[in-house]
Protein backbone atom coordinates (compact mmCIF):
# COMPACT_ATOMS: atom_id res chain seq x y z
CA UNK A 1 0.00 0.00 0.00
CA UNK A 2 1.13 3.35 -1.22
CA UNK A 3 2.93 5.45 1.86
CA UNK A 4 2.23 2.87 4.12
CA UNK A 5 3.73 1.01 7.28
CA UNK A 6 4.10 -2.89 6.73
CA UNK A 7 4.76 -4.77 9.92
CA UNK A 8 5.53 -8.68 9.90
CA UNK A 9 9.11 -9.38 8.75
CA UNK A 10 11.58 -7.17 10.79
CA UNK A 11 11.57 -5.49 14.41
CA UNK A 12 9.46 -3.16 15.35
CA UNK A 13 9.98 0.51 16.23
CA UNK A 14 8.22 3.24 18.84
CA UNK A 15 8.36 5.92 16.18
CA UNK A 16 6.68 3.19 13.63
CA UNK A 17 3.70 2.80 16.00
CA UNK A 18 3.53 6.90 16.75
CA UNK A 19 3.43 7.16 12.72
CA UNK A 20 0.29 5.50 12.72
CA UNK A 21 -1.41 6.15 15.47
CA UNK A 22 -0.83 9.99 15.09
CA UNK A 23 -0.33 10.27 11.57
CA UNK A 24 -2.48 8.71 8.49
CA UNK A 25 -0.19 6.01 7.33
CA UNK A 26 -2.08 2.75 6.61
CA UNK A 27 -0.61 -0.72 7.80
CA UNK A 28 -0.51 -4.02 6.82
CA UNK A 29 0.85 -7.28 7.97
CA UNK A 30 3.23 -8.82 5.79
CA UNK A 31 2.03 -12.55 4.05
CA UNK A 32 4.59 -14.51 6.97
CA UNK A 33 2.77 -12.69 9.74
CA UNK A 34 -0.58 -13.84 8.18
CA UNK A 35 0.63 -17.70 7.91
CA UNK A 36 1.90 -17.20 11.32
CA UNK A 37 -1.65 -16.03 12.58
CA UNK A 38 -3.26 -18.60 10.56
CA UNK A 39 -1.24 -21.55 12.34
CA UNK A 40 -1.47 -20.49 15.83
CA UNK A 41 -5.49 -20.52 15.60
CA UNK A 42 -5.72 -23.87 13.50
CA UNK A 43 -3.37 -25.09 16.86
CA UNK A 44 -6.41 -23.87 18.88
CA UNK A 45 -8.72 -25.57 16.72
CA UNK A 46 -6.59 -29.01 16.98
CA UNK A 47 -7.03 -28.95 20.70
CA UNK A 48 -10.74 -28.19 20.75
CA UNK A 49 -11.43 -31.07 18.39
CA UNK A 50 -9.02 -33.15 20.32
CA UNK A 51 -11.22 -32.70 23.63
CA UNK A 52 -7.45 -31.62 25.09
CA UNK A 53 -7.53 -29.15 28.25
CA UNK A 54 -5.39 -26.17 28.07
CA UNK A 55 -5.74 -22.77 30.22
CA UNK A 56 -7.78 -20.30 28.48
CA UNK A 57 -8.89 -22.03 25.70
CA UNK A 58 -11.63 -24.09 27.67
CA UNK A 59 -11.06 -23.20 31.28
CA UNK A 60 -12.36 -20.56 33.04
CA UNK A 61 -10.05 -17.92 33.29
CA UNK A 62 -7.46 -16.79 36.37
CA UNK A 63 -8.63 -17.58 39.72
CA UNK A 64 -11.39 -19.70 37.55
CA UNK A 65 -8.81 -21.71 35.71
CA UNK A 66 -9.66 -25.68 36.99
CA UNK A 67 -12.88 -24.98 35.32
CA UNK A 68 -13.32 -27.12 32.35
CA UNK A 69 -16.16 -25.85 29.86
CA UNK A 70 -17.82 -28.03 27.18
CA UNK A 71 -17.34 -26.82 23.23
CA UNK A 72 -20.54 -24.66 23.03
CA UNK A 73 -19.67 -22.45 26.08
CA UNK A 74 -16.54 -21.51 24.71
CA UNK A 75 -17.48 -18.87 22.09
CA UNK A 76 -20.29 -17.32 24.86
CA UNK A 77 -17.02 -17.44 27.42
CA UNK A 78 -15.06 -15.17 25.07
CA UNK A 79 -18.21 -12.93 24.53
CA UNK A 80 -18.36 -12.75 28.19
CA UNK A 81 -14.77 -12.22 29.00
CA UNK A 82 -14.75 -8.81 27.15
CA UNK A 83 -18.47 -7.93 28.56
CA UNK A 84 -17.03 -8.36 31.86
CA UNK A 85 -13.58 -7.02 31.98
CA UNK A 86 -15.09 -3.95 29.74
CA UNK A 87 -15.20 -1.76 33.20
CA UNK A 88 -12.91 0.93 32.77
CA UNK A 89 -14.14 5.02 34.34
CA UNK A 90 -12.96 8.13 33.81
CA UNK A 91 -11.65 10.49 30.96
CA UNK A 92 -11.86 8.76 27.70
CA UNK A 93 -8.57 8.36 26.14
CA UNK A 94 -7.98 10.41 23.13
CA UNK A 95 -7.99 9.17 19.40
CA UNK A 96 -4.17 9.27 19.10
CA UNK A 97 -4.01 7.14 22.42
CA UNK A 98 -6.42 4.62 21.30
CA UNK A 99 -5.17 3.69 17.98
CA UNK A 100 -1.63 3.30 19.70
CA UNK A 101 -2.58 0.20 21.46
CA UNK A 102 -4.46 -1.33 18.39
CA UNK A 103 -1.34 -1.03 16.97
CA UNK A 104 0.77 -2.67 19.75
CA UNK A 105 -2.05 -5.56 20.23
CA UNK A 106 -1.44 -6.10 16.37
CA UNK A 107 2.05 -6.43 16.44
CA UNK A 108 1.39 -8.49 19.87
CA UNK A 109 -0.70 -11.07 17.72
CA UNK A 110 1.31 -11.11 14.23
CA UNK A 111 4.01 -13.53 16.38
CA UNK A 112 0.93 -16.21 16.01
CA UNK A 113 1.47 -17.04 19.34
CA UNK A 114 -2.12 -15.58 20.59
CA UNK A 115 -4.38 -18.29 18.94
CA UNK A 116 -6.51 -15.28 17.74
CA UNK A 117 -8.09 -15.44 14.00
CA UNK A 118 -7.46 -13.28 10.94
CA UNK A 119 -10.56 -12.24 11.02
CA UNK A 120 -10.14 -10.59 14.34
CA UNK A 121 -6.88 -8.92 13.20
CA UNK A 122 -8.10 -7.91 9.96
CA UNK A 123 -10.96 -5.71 11.93
CA UNK A 124 -8.25 -4.57 14.12
CA UNK A 125 -6.49 -3.07 10.92
CA UNK A 126 -9.72 -2.08 8.84
CA UNK A 127 -10.38 0.14 12.28
CA UNK A 128 -7.11 1.77 12.39
CA UNK A 129 -6.76 2.33 8.52
CA UNK A 130 -10.65 3.39 8.06
CA UNK A 131 -9.96 5.62 11.45
CA UNK A 132 -12.88 3.95 13.38
CA UNK A 133 -11.73 4.49 17.13
CA UNK A 134 -13.42 3.11 20.11
CA UNK A 135 -14.40 5.30 23.05
CA UNK A 136 -11.97 3.98 25.75
CA UNK A 137 -11.87 5.25 29.53
CA UNK A 138 -8.58 5.63 30.78
CA UNK A 139 -8.69 4.48 34.14
CA UNK A 140 -8.86 0.94 35.36
CA UNK A 141 -6.25 -0.72 34.25
CA UNK A 142 -3.40 -2.52 36.83
CA UNK A 143 -1.50 -3.01 33.60
CA UNK A 144 -3.79 -4.54 31.06
CA UNK A 145 -7.51 -6.28 30.65
CA UNK A 146 -9.97 -3.16 30.68
CA UNK A 147 -8.74 -1.17 27.79
CA UNK A 148 -8.34 -3.69 25.45
CA UNK A 149 -11.76 -5.04 26.45
CA UNK A 150 -13.47 -1.93 25.44
CA UNK A 151 -11.83 -2.00 22.05
CA UNK A 152 -12.94 -5.71 21.92
CA UNK A 153 -16.43 -4.54 22.37
CA UNK A 154 -16.43 -2.10 19.84
CA UNK A 155 -14.71 -5.29 17.17
CA UNK A 156 -18.67 -6.87 18.28
CA UNK A 157 -20.79 -3.74 17.24
CA UNK A 158 -21.31 -3.15 21.61
CA UNK A 159 -20.19 0.58 23.01
CA UNK A 160 -19.82 3.72 21.21
CA UNK A 161 -16.66 4.71 18.59
CA UNK A 162 -15.73 8.02 17.15
CA UNK A 163 -15.75 7.98 13.32
CA UNK A 164 -15.88 10.51 10.58
CA UNK A 165 -16.32 13.47 13.30
CA UNK A 166 -18.71 11.68 14.74
CA UNK A 167 -19.36 9.75 18.27
CA UNK A 168 -21.95 6.90 17.12
CA UNK A 169 -22.68 3.03 18.63
CA UNK A 170 -20.17 0.97 17.41
CA UNK A 171 -22.74 -1.22 15.23
CA UNK A 172 -23.96 1.70 13.34
CA UNK A 173 -20.11 2.65 12.58
CA UNK A 174 -19.49 -1.00 11.39
CA UNK A 175 -22.38 -1.11 9.25
CA UNK A 176 -22.17 2.18 7.75
CA UNK A 177 -18.29 1.14 7.13
CA UNK A 178 -19.19 -2.20 5.52
CA UNK A 179 -17.89 -4.55 8.27
CA UNK A 180 -19.55 -6.65 9.98
CA UNK A 181 -19.30 -7.39 13.81
CA UNK A 182 -16.87 -10.20 15.00
CA UNK A 183 -17.88 -13.06 17.07
CA UNK A 184 -15.30 -14.34 18.75
CA UNK A 185 -14.65 -17.90 19.31
CA UNK A 186 -12.44 -19.95 21.69
CA UNK A 187 -9.53 -17.98 23.48
CA UNK A 188 -10.49 -14.73 21.67
CA UNK A 189 -11.26 -13.09 24.06
CA UNK A 190 -8.91 -13.74 26.10
CA UNK A 191 -6.37 -12.98 23.76
CA UNK A 192 -8.21 -9.37 23.03
CA UNK A 193 -7.93 -8.18 26.99
CA UNK A 194 -4.27 -9.86 27.32
CA UNK A 195 -0.68 -8.61 27.45
CA UNK A 196 1.03 -5.46 27.61
CA UNK A 197 -0.47 -3.77 24.17
CA UNK A 198 -2.04 -1.39 26.29
CA UNK A 199 0.80 0.42 28.18
CA UNK A 200 3.43 -0.65 25.24
CA UNK A 201 1.19 1.77 22.97
CA UNK A 202 0.96 4.62 25.28
CA UNK A 203 4.56 4.44 25.91
CA UNK A 204 5.46 4.25 22.16
CA UNK A 205 3.47 7.80 22.28
CA UNK A 206 4.91 9.20 25.43
CA UNK A 207 8.22 8.69 23.61
CA UNK A 208 7.35 10.43 20.37
CA UNK A 209 6.53 13.60 22.71
CA UNK A 210 9.71 12.90 25.05
CA UNK A 211 11.85 13.28 21.82
CA UNK A 212 10.77 16.63 20.70
CA UNK A 213 10.67 18.02 24.18
CA UNK A 214 14.26 16.50 25.03
CA UNK A 215 15.42 18.39 21.51
CA UNK A 216 13.69 21.96 22.25
CA UNK A 217 14.92 22.08 25.65
CA UNK A 218 17.81 22.39 23.78
CA UNK A 219 16.72 25.08 21.59
CA UNK A 220 15.09 27.55 24.61
CA UNK A 221 17.99 26.45 26.56
CA UNK A 222 20.05 27.99 24.28
CA UNK A 223 18.28 31.35 23.66
CA UNK A 224 17.79 31.65 27.52
CA UNK A 225 21.53 31.51 27.95
CA UNK A 226 22.36 34.05 25.13
CA UNK A 227 19.69 36.05 26.62
CA UNK A 228 21.84 36.01 29.70
CA UNK A 229 25.06 36.37 28.40
CA UNK A 230 26.08 33.12 29.69
CA UNK A 231 30.00 31.95 29.59
CA UNK A 232 30.25 29.58 26.65
CA UNK A 233 33.46 27.57 28.40
CA UNK A 234 30.86 25.64 30.48
CA UNK A 235 30.38 23.95 26.92
CA UNK A 236 33.88 23.00 25.80
CA UNK A 237 33.99 20.38 23.90
CA UNK A 238 37.25 18.74 25.38
CA UNK A 239 36.25 19.35 29.08
CA UNK A 240 32.93 17.87 28.25
CA UNK A 241 34.62 15.05 26.71
CA UNK A 242 35.74 14.06 29.91
CA UNK A 243 32.74 12.68 31.03
CA UNK A 244 31.57 9.59 28.45
CA UNK A 245 28.06 10.30 28.37
CA UNK A 246 26.62 9.69 24.94
CA UNK A 247 23.46 12.26 26.25
CA UNK A 248 25.80 14.71 27.59
CA UNK A 249 28.30 15.16 24.36
CA UNK A 250 24.59 15.24 22.02
CA UNK A 251 23.03 18.15 24.10
CA UNK A 252 26.41 19.93 24.67
CA UNK A 253 27.26 19.75 20.50
CA UNK A 254 23.98 21.10 20.13
CA UNK A 255 24.14 23.87 22.63
CA UNK A 256 27.67 24.63 20.71
CA UNK A 257 25.75 24.74 17.31
CA UNK A 258 22.53 26.59 18.72
CA UNK A 259 24.98 29.60 20.01
CA UNK A 260 27.57 29.65 17.44
CA UNK A 261 29.08 33.24 16.20
CA UNK A 262 27.10 34.65 18.43
CA UNK A 263 29.00 38.13 19.26
CA UNK A 264 27.05 39.29 21.93
CA UNK A 265 28.55 35.80 23.74
CA UNK A 266 31.79 36.41 22.44
CA UNK A 267 30.98 40.32 24.35
CA UNK A 268 29.69 38.79 26.72
CA UNK A 269 33.15 36.57 28.02
CA UNK A 270 34.28 37.39 31.31
CA UNK A 271 31.37 39.29 32.46
CA UNK A 272 31.31 36.57 35.63
CA UNK A 273 33.29 33.59 36.79
CA UNK A 274 30.79 31.26 36.38
CA UNK A 275 27.12 31.42 35.41
CA UNK A 276 24.06 29.69 37.69
CA UNK A 277 23.97 25.88 37.17
CA UNK A 278 20.75 26.13 35.70
CA UNK A 279 22.45 27.70 32.62
CA UNK A 280 26.12 25.77 32.74
CA UNK A 281 24.79 22.95 33.62
CA UNK A 282 22.51 22.12 30.51
CA UNK A 283 24.80 19.62 29.34
CA UNK A 284 24.86 17.25 31.82
CA UNK A 285 21.09 17.89 32.99
CA UNK A 286 19.84 17.47 29.54
CA UNK A 287 22.33 15.09 27.99
CA UNK A 288 21.23 12.49 31.80
CA UNK A 289 17.49 13.15 30.38
CA UNK A 290 18.88 11.75 27.14
CA UNK A 291 20.42 8.33 28.65
CA UNK A 292 17.04 7.63 30.31
CA UNK A 293 15.15 8.41 27.01
CA UNK A 294 17.57 6.03 25.44
CA UNK A 295 17.23 3.11 27.79
CA UNK A 296 13.23 3.58 28.18
CA UNK A 297 12.97 3.64 24.25
CA UNK A 298 15.06 0.16 24.07
CA UNK A 299 12.95 -1.57 26.79
CA UNK A 300 9.58 -0.48 25.11
CA UNK A 301 10.81 -1.63 21.39
CA UNK A 302 11.96 -4.90 23.74
CA UNK A 303 8.68 -5.40 24.70
CA UNK A 304 6.77 -4.20 21.61
CA UNK A 305 8.64 -7.00 19.32
CA UNK A 306 7.01 -9.53 22.01
CA UNK A 307 4.86 -12.08 22.47
CA UNK A 308 3.10 -11.10 25.59
CA UNK A 309 -0.01 -13.17 25.64
CA UNK A 310 -1.12 -15.87 28.19
CA UNK A 311 -1.34 -18.68 27.85
CA UNK A 312 1.23 -18.65 24.68
CA UNK A 313 0.84 -21.38 21.65
CA UNK A 314 3.47 -22.91 20.11
CA UNK A 315 4.93 -25.69 18.26
CA UNK A 316 2.75 -27.02 15.32
CA UNK A 317 -0.42 -29.03 14.59
CA UNK A 318 2.08 -32.38 15.11
CA UNK A 319 3.95 -31.07 18.35
CA UNK A 320 2.29 -28.17 20.32
CA UNK A 321 1.94 -27.02 23.54
CA UNK A 322 -0.03 -24.11 25.50
CA UNK A 323 2.19 -22.41 27.99
CA UNK A 324 0.93 -20.74 30.89
CA UNK A 325 3.41 -17.90 31.97
CA UNK A 326 3.69 -14.51 33.00
CA UNK A 327 4.68 -12.32 29.66
CA UNK A 328 1.50 -9.74 30.17
CA UNK A 329 3.32 -8.72 33.37
CA UNK A 330 4.90 -5.53 32.22
CA UNK A 331 7.44 -4.39 35.03
CA UNK A 332 10.12 -3.55 32.04
CA UNK A 333 7.69 -0.81 29.96
CA UNK A 334 6.30 0.31 34.11
CA UNK A 335 9.82 1.03 35.03
CA UNK A 336 10.94 2.49 31.88
CA UNK A 337 7.98 5.12 32.24
CA UNK A 338 8.74 5.66 35.71
CA UNK A 339 12.16 6.45 34.88
CA UNK A 340 11.45 8.47 31.96
CA UNK A 341 8.91 10.37 34.25
CA UNK A 342 11.79 11.33 36.34
CA UNK A 343 14.10 12.66 33.65
CA UNK A 344 11.51 14.61 32.28
CA UNK A 345 10.41 16.23 35.21
CA UNK A 346 13.99 17.34 35.80
CA UNK A 347 13.46 18.54 32.09
CA UNK A 348 10.99 20.84 33.46
CA UNK A 349 12.76 21.95 36.61
CA UNK A 350 15.75 23.25 35.25
CA UNK A 351 13.87 25.04 32.50
CA UNK A 352 11.94 26.80 35.53
CA UNK A 353 14.84 28.14 36.70
CA UNK A 354 16.36 29.80 33.24
CA UNK A 355 13.38 31.20 32.73
CA UNK A 356 13.13 32.41 36.81
CA UNK A 357 16.48 34.11 35.65
CA UNK A 358 15.19 36.03 33.28
CA UNK A 359 12.33 37.76 35.31
CA UNK A 360 14.57 38.19 37.93
CA UNK A 361 16.35 41.72 37.05
CA UNK A 362 18.77 41.26 40.12
CA UNK A 363 20.23 38.37 38.10
CA UNK A 364 19.25 39.07 34.51
CA UNK A 365 20.50 42.25 33.87
CA UNK A 366 16.88 42.85 31.91
CA UNK A 367 14.21 45.21 32.72
CA UNK A 368 11.87 43.38 35.56
CA UNK A 369 9.54 41.19 34.18
CA UNK A 370 10.47 41.34 30.48
CA UNK A 371 9.04 44.73 30.02
CA UNK A 372 10.12 48.05 29.24
CA UNK A 373 7.77 49.93 31.70
CA UNK A 374 7.24 47.37 34.75
CA UNK A 375 5.12 48.99 37.28
CA UNK A 376 2.25 49.40 34.93
CA UNK A 377 3.10 46.55 33.38
CA UNK A 378 3.07 42.86 34.94
CA UNK A 379 4.93 41.49 31.84
CA UNK A 380 5.70 37.80 32.64
CA UNK A 381 6.05 37.68 36.16
CA UNK A 382 2.63 35.53 36.73
CA UNK A 383 3.89 33.24 33.83
CA UNK A 384 6.99 32.13 35.93
CA UNK A 385 4.42 31.25 38.71
CA UNK A 386 2.39 28.83 36.12
CA UNK A 387 5.99 26.96 35.64
CA UNK A 388 6.63 26.65 38.92
CA UNK A 389 3.00 25.29 39.78
CA UNK A 390 3.54 23.02 36.84
CA UNK A 391 6.91 21.67 38.06
CA UNK A 392 5.59 20.73 41.18
CA UNK A 393 2.80 18.90 39.64
CA UNK A 394 5.35 17.11 37.67
CA UNK A 395 7.62 16.40 41.04
CA UNK A 396 4.15 14.20 42.22
CA UNK A 397 3.51 12.75 38.74
CA UNK A 398 7.21 11.51 38.56
CA UNK A 399 6.67 9.31 41.75
CA UNK A 400 7.16 5.89 40.55
CA UNK A 401 3.87 3.74 39.91
CA UNK A 402 5.63 0.21 39.56
CA UNK A 403 6.07 0.59 43.26
CA UNK A 404 2.49 0.30 44.01
CA UNK A 405 1.22 -3.41 44.38
CA UNK A 406 -2.26 -4.67 44.92
CA UNK A 407 -3.52 -8.70 44.63
CA UNK A 408 -6.40 -9.32 41.69
CA UNK A 409 -8.34 -12.38 40.89
CA UNK A 410 -8.41 -13.76 44.25
CA UNK A 411 -4.94 -14.16 44.83
CA UNK A 412 -4.02 -15.16 41.49
CA UNK A 413 -2.93 -12.28 40.14
CA UNK A 414 -0.97 -10.86 43.56
CA UNK A 415 2.02 -8.63 41.82
CA UNK A 416 0.95 -6.25 39.48
CA UNK A 417 3.14 -3.87 37.01
CA UNK A 418 0.77 -0.71 37.27
CA UNK A 419 2.35 0.24 33.68
CA UNK A 420 -0.79 1.86 31.88
CA UNK A 421 -0.74 4.39 35.02
CA UNK A 422 2.71 4.87 34.92
CA UNK A 423 2.00 5.65 30.68
CA UNK A 424 -0.64 8.00 31.38
CA UNK A 425 1.24 9.79 34.26
CA UNK A 426 3.98 10.55 31.46
CA UNK A 427 1.43 11.66 29.29
CA UNK A 428 0.23 14.11 31.52
CA UNK A 429 3.70 14.97 32.58
CA UNK A 430 4.80 15.26 29.03
CA UNK A 431 1.64 17.60 28.68
CA UNK A 432 2.86 19.63 31.53
CA UNK A 433 6.45 20.10 29.86
CA UNK A 434 5.14 21.14 26.78
CA UNK A 435 3.73 24.15 28.46
CA UNK A 436 6.96 25.17 30.83
CA UNK A 437 9.15 25.05 27.64
CA UNK A 438 7.02 27.37 25.89
CA UNK A 439 7.08 29.57 28.76
CA UNK A 440 10.80 29.39 28.31
CA UNK A 441 10.57 29.86 24.80
CA UNK A 442 8.19 32.73 25.07
CA UNK A 443 10.68 34.22 28.44
CA UNK A 444 13.45 33.95 26.19
CA UNK A 445 12.61 35.24 22.98
CA UNK A 446 11.73 38.73 25.28
CA UNK A 447 15.15 38.26 26.53
CA UNK A 448 16.68 37.83 23.50
CA UNK A 449 14.71 41.36 22.10
CA UNK A 450 16.35 43.22 24.91
CA UNK A 451 19.78 43.18 22.31
CA UNK A 452 20.63 43.60 18.90
CA UNK A 453 19.37 40.79 17.16
CA UNK A 454 22.03 41.00 14.71
CA UNK A 455 24.27 40.08 17.36
CA UNK A 456 22.25 37.01 18.37
CA UNK A 457 23.60 33.29 17.21
CA UNK A 458 22.29 32.31 13.69
CA UNK A 459 20.52 29.54 15.66
CA UNK A 460 18.54 31.45 18.48
CA UNK A 461 17.44 33.63 15.92
CA UNK A 462 16.19 31.10 13.42
CA UNK A 463 14.15 29.81 16.71
CA UNK A 464 13.24 33.46 17.43
CA UNK A 465 11.89 34.10 14.10
CA UNK A 466 9.58 30.78 14.74
CA UNK A 467 7.87 32.51 17.41
CA UNK A 468 7.79 35.79 15.95
CA UNK A 469 5.48 34.34 13.48
CA UNK A 470 2.95 33.42 15.48
CA UNK A 471 3.56 36.10 18.45
CA UNK A 472 4.53 39.34 18.04
CA UNK A 473 6.90 41.07 20.66
CA UNK A 474 5.27 42.46 24.42
CA UNK A 475 5.64 45.91 24.73
CA UNK A 476 2.50 46.53 27.39
CA UNK A 477 0.71 43.55 29.07
CA UNK A 478 -2.07 41.74 26.99
CA UNK A 479 -3.79 38.43 27.59
CA UNK A 480 -1.41 36.06 28.09
CA UNK A 481 -2.87 32.68 28.42
CA UNK A 482 -3.69 32.67 24.54
CA UNK A 483 0.23 33.47 24.04
CA UNK A 484 1.44 30.24 25.87
CA UNK A 485 -0.65 28.48 24.07
CA UNK A 486 0.89 29.44 20.72
CA UNK A 487 4.35 29.27 22.02
CA UNK A 488 3.33 25.39 22.60
CA UNK A 489 2.01 24.73 19.73
CA UNK A 490 5.05 26.25 18.07
CA UNK A 491 6.88 23.52 19.98
CA UNK A 492 4.73 20.99 18.50
CA UNK A 493 4.38 21.92 14.78
CA UNK A 494 8.11 22.52 14.31
CA UNK A 495 11.02 19.85 14.15
CA UNK A 496 14.37 21.15 16.01
CA UNK A 497 15.65 20.76 12.77
CA UNK A 498 14.36 23.99 11.19
CA UNK A 499 16.64 26.24 13.78
CA UNK A 500 19.94 23.72 13.82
Amino acid sequence: MSGGVQWGDAPLRWQEVAQVARGNAPLTLSENAWQRISQGRAIVQHIIDAGQVAYGINTGLGALCNITLAQEQLSQLSRNTLLSHACGVGPLLDEAQTRAIICAAVANYSHGKSGISCAIVEQLLAFLNLRITPQVPSQGSVGYLTHMAHIGLALMGVGEVSWQGRVLPAAQALEEAGLAPITPGAKEGLSLVNGTPCMTGLACLALDDAAKLLDWADVTGAMSFEALRGQTAAFDEEILALKASPGLQHSGHRLRQLLADSQLLAESQGVRTQDALSLRSMPQVHGACRDQFAHAQRQVDTELNACTDNPLIIGTLDNWRVVSQAHPHGESVAMACDILAIAMAELGAIAERRLDRLVNPLVSGLPAFLVTRPGVNSGMMIAQYVAASLCAENKQLAQPAVLDNFVTSALQEDHLSLGTGAALKLHRLNGNLYQILGIEYLLAAQGLEFHRIDTLAPGTRRALALLRETVPTWEDDRWLAPEIAKAVAALKRHATEEVM
